[in-house]
């Protein structure tokens, strides 16, 4: 995939603000800190197109980036403690909505950070993937903080505790290895393609 004309389109927390040019999206979904922004720079060969803070919870609202033909959505994070009941409500409520609404959207991969077995809210979002009709891919991302040799013992920790019955369906990510970026595109394509093909 070639990433030289890449943009962020739409900041947004409603459909009023959504793009509206027809365009196939990715949405991806994970706690707050799971490294959902620098993931996405790391697929778009950036180094500060999705701002990364160190403090979790940060994206609030749901960010589209225009790559070529694509988008790739960065939803709110989730799970974060230091928020009011009343915020934690609205987040869900604003990555619902999209999810329920958005007719263009191709697939909603799950991120999971390699080293914690997944939790509760990923276990839910997990199962509202898979139910909504999506492949439930996920991604574990981070894998550069485990030694190749234990991330098997970690992988069947996720594969165990999300239900994941295809374990093909869990890919290792780290921004470190420039492999895994173009792994994760070819991915990307094959669903692009699928679609296409489907005339879906």
């Amino acid at each position: 995939m070639k990433t030289d004309k890449v943009y962020l389109e739409k900041v947004a927390v409603d459909p009023k603000g959504y793009p509206t040019e027809p365009c196939g999206e990715f949405a991806f979904a994970g706690r707050s800190n799971v490294g959902k922004s620098s993931f996405i720079n790391a697929m778009v060969r950036r180094k500060n197109l999705a701002r990364t803070s160190s403090a979790p919870g940060k994206t609030r609202t749901i960010n589209f980036y225009r790559v070529a033909d694509l988008r790739l959505v960065d939803l709110p994070g989730y799970g974060y403690a230091k928020v009011s009941k009343s915020e934690r409500n609205s987040w869900a409520g604003i990555i619902n909505t999209y999810l329920e609404a958005r007719e263009n959207l191709l697939e909603v991969l799950l991120l999971v950070d390699i080293r914690h077995k997944p939790s509760e809210l990923d276990v839910a979002m997990y199962d509202y993937i898979v139910q909504s009709g999506y492949s439930g891919l996920v991604i574990a991302t981070k894998a550069d903080k485990v030694a190749k040799g234990q991330r098997a013992r970690h992988l069947k920790v996720i594969a165990d505790t999300l239900g994941v019955k295809e374990r093909s369906n869990i890919l290792t990510f780290s921004t470190s290895e420039k492999q895994n970026v173009e792994d994760m595109w070819a991915i990307l394509e094959d669903i692009v393609r699928f679609y296409h093909d489907n005339e879906l």
